[in-house]
């Protein structure tokens, strides 16, 4: 007995597709933590030079913010959730 296969409609791809932009991951100024002590967890967390620690903690700083690290969403929800274990104040957000 021979089974004909069945047709399957498909959606094309990327017709209504929106694109998956990449997730930011943000730190943001506070009033608590030490900016050596900022400058040490972007090192220790990020493996991050310290003359890029620093700039980014600068940012921190001055700007109220920096974008710390950026890729999938579930990567910037650990990178965040590991910021918030060292005390810091961390958002994910589109990269727009």
């Amino acid at each position: 007995m021979s089974v004909a296969p069945a047709e399957v409609e498909r959606e094309e791809a990327g017709l209504d597709a929106v694109p998956d932009l990449p997730w930011v991951t943000i730190v943001w100024n506070d009033p608590i933590n030490l900016m050596s002590y900022v400058t040490y967890v972007f090192q220790k967390v990020f493996g991050y030079a310290k003359p890029k620690a620093e700039k980014l903690m600068l940012d921190v700083h001055h700007k109220g913010k920096a974008v710390v690290s950026a890729g999938t969403r579930e990567s910037m929800e650990r990178d965040a959730e590991t910021l918030h274990g060292y005390g810091l104040w961390a958002t994910v957000s589109h990269d727009r």
